[in-house]
């Protein structure tokens, strides 16, 4: 098992498999941003695969496939197949915007891939071209449709708290889970780059008090293994996950590290402590070599980020991290 220094076990993986996006969520990627890796720096997938292999061999039971989009890596049903396979593997997920759900879910939904989390910030097709920069809000319905009915274990929504925006449609996005069952995800954000500075970050703790108190909601726990918090009726007709990595920030319970489409180890989501695989894998190291890097690693895995005390220190884009 992998283990940091404050006792937390590290059992789940988020592994991007590439930096691109076909939105330009304006939470997320600045309008003009050109950082992207060259293809040569990617991981290969036979590289992705054996990394992930390595890490299940470590104690890691649940992997999510990230990007960037990660529906826009070539092959991926072929790669999620492969890592599906392997032995001590106990659930793969995907996030994805959902734009490309229509043609590919049935196809990864047969390699094995148990749940999606498709990010959704408003219902309305005008506030979404202005938020990600294209009108295909259509698609993502559509491609959610397809999902639901290829049979995924769960489909989570991920909307991003902004109620200057979004606020006023709560209700409709509760409803739309509820008719659907999906399990609605409200995220708060995160000052990652200028992009995600661009927005002042809003508490969700009201939000959270209202629904509460409005529906009768309690604690309750569902499969996923990430940082939300879930409310639901007792009857679980209807359930809501809170991610508040401001306002109540779950690093204590921290299980998570983040590989990159380059094979860059983030051991924090706010922090720049890495370690540099994709060289070890090219000039030869073992798997062995391999896990004893991501042990030392562990060993440097903060206690939790400083979004709050200092704002400014992470540069770069969530995309470029891994969701």
């Amino acid at each position: 098992m992998l283990t940091d220094t404050f006792g937390r076990t590290v059992d789940y993986l988020r592994l991007s498999i590439t930096d691109r996006c076909d939105l330009r969520c304006t939470y997320c990627m600045p309008e003009k941003y050109r950082g992207y890796q060259a293809p040569d720096h990617w991981l290969t997938l036979d590289e992705i695969d054996r990394l992930a292999g390595i890490f299940v061999d470590l104690g890691v039971g649940r992997i999510r496939l990230t990007g960037g989009e990660p529906l826009l890596r070539a092959r991926i049903g072929d790669l999620a197949g492969r890592i599906r396979r392997r032995q001590g593997l106990r659930d793969l997920s995907i996030s994805t915007n959902g734009t490309r759900l229509v043609g590919l879910a049935p196809q990864l939904r047969a390699a094995g891939v148990d749940r999606l989390n498709v990010s959704l910030d408003t219902l309305s097709p005008e506030r979404f071209a202005r938020l990600t920069g294209r009108d295909v809000l259509g698609d993502v319905l559509h491609g959610l449709d397809t999902a639901r009915a290829c049979g995924f274990r769960s489909i989570k929504i991920n909307m991003v708290w902004l109620p200057d925006i979004n606020g006023d449609e709560i209700d409709a996005m509760i409803d739309y889970c509820v008719e659907r069952g999906f399990v609605l995800r409200l995220i708060e954000t995160m000052p990652m780059g200028d992009a995600g500075r661009r927005f002042d970050a809003q508490s969700l703790q009201p939000l959270i008090a209202g629904l509460r108190e409005r529906f009768g909601l309690v604690d309750c726990v569902l499969p996923g293994g990430g940082p939300a918090r879930y409310l639901a009726t007792p009857d679980h007709a209807f359930s809501i996950g809170f991610i508040t990595p401001l306002s109540q920030h779950f690093c204590k319970s921290c299980n998570r590290v983040r590989v990159s489409v380059d094979g860059t180890l983030y051991l924090c989501l706010g922090q720049e402590n890495k370690v540099e695989l994709r060289p070890l894998m090219r000039a030869g190291a073992t798997d062995a070599d391999i896990c004893e890097a991501i042990r030392a690693g562990l060993r440097a895995k903060p206690e939790r980020h400083e979004f709050r005390e200092q704002p400014r220190r992470i540069e770069r884009v969530m995309s470029a991290t891994g969701g």
